[in-house]
């Protein structure tokens, strides 16, 4: 039997009507809708403010820092970009506890969109670091989107994970030579501020400085212990120069650790460290620190044999 030997209404009822308002929606495979916006995660249209993310985040080392605000009736506020990076860019914000004087500064680095990173020579780096799902592993290894964006989760997770063990580590010494890691939130980290709490002026680049001797050689010896800190941690900078080293009323601060180098699992891990230290070294040599005190062979043996390598 064919269509036109049908009667007329059931002949429409195989076809859609313009008027069928009432039949179910169905979501075209692949293509799912956008979620929902979080309103805790929506900035005030009038203040900027949005509610502290510190409760749905992973924390930090404990104890946490006095000067944290933990609060979860606290408030977050941009105040600006601190600096543009390969990776991330940083930006400044204040966490403060409406109608109290309990306030601090946050340094917060956003990993960008994996399309728009300008760091791509992560092979490397990324030796040693592997995830438990195969198809995860594949995907980093293909770069394809989904592994760019768990490349991208990666950086900020490596780096939030090697701060917390530097801190941790380091804290029976006098001077912590890393930021404390405040939090970690898909691919956003909260760090320590390193600067003037009262302005919100970051601390100068040892690249800035122009150190005297006595400066200098102080400088020197910071760097060195930093350096042994992440031997003793199994790790390498990756990254070492004197532009992501602060110094803060006198103390060295190490950042910018994204590209952490496990230096027993990944094969390329000593030269990487013997990189770090000859980069480094280099710069304090120019600034007039005697080559002798330097030595980045017998430097990088040292944190090698730290590493448990030799």
């Amino acid at each position: 039997m064919r269509d036109h030997d049908l009667p007329a209404l059931e002949r429409r009822s195989r076809g859609k009507s313009r008027f069928d308002d009432d039949e179910p929606q169905f979501l075209k495979r692949g293509r799912p809708t956008e979620p929902l916006a979080d309103p805790d995660s929506v900035p005030d249209p009038d203040t900027g403010e949005r509610w502290s993310s510190w409760d749905d985040a992973v924390h930090g080392p404990q104890p946490h820092p006095d000067w944290l605000v933990t609060e979860l009736a606290a408030k977050d506020t941009e105040l600006g970009v601190l600096k543009t990076g390969k990776e991330a860019d940083v930006h400044l914000v204040r966490r403060a506890v409406p109608g109290s004087d309990r306030s601090c500064l946050l340094a917060v680095k956003r990993y960008r969109d994996p399309e728009h990173r300008l760091f791509h020579r992560d092979a490397g780096y990324l030796e040693g670091r592997r995830v438990r799902r195969s198809r995860e592993n594949r995907a980093m290894a293909g770069r394809t989107a989904f592994g760019r964006q768990m490349i991208a989760g990666q950086w900020a997770a490596a780096e939030f994970d090697a701060l917390a063990r530097l801190w941790e580590i380091s804290a029976g010494y006098d001077r912590i030579a890393v930021p404390y890691p405040v939090q970690l939130r898909g691919t956003e980290l909260m760090l320590e501020f390193v600067g003037d709490a009262e302005s919100g002026e970051a601390a100068p680049r040892l690249a800035q400085l122009r150190p005297g001797a006595a400066e200098l050689r102080d400088l020197w010896a910071q760097l060195v212990e930093a350096l042994r800190v992440l031997a003793r941690a199994g790790y390498a900078h990756g990254d070492l120069s004197p532009y992501n080293l602060l110094v803060h009323r006198g103390r060295l601060v190490v950042i910018d650790l994204p590209q952490v180098v496990d230096v027993v699992a990944n094969p390329q891990g000593p030269e990487f460290l013997a990189r770090d230290v000859r980069v480094v070294g280099t710069w304090f040599v120019a600034r007039g620190l005697p080559a002798e005190q330097v030595d980045p062979g017998t430097l990088t043996g040292e944190l090698l044999r730290e590493a448990g390598i030799r």
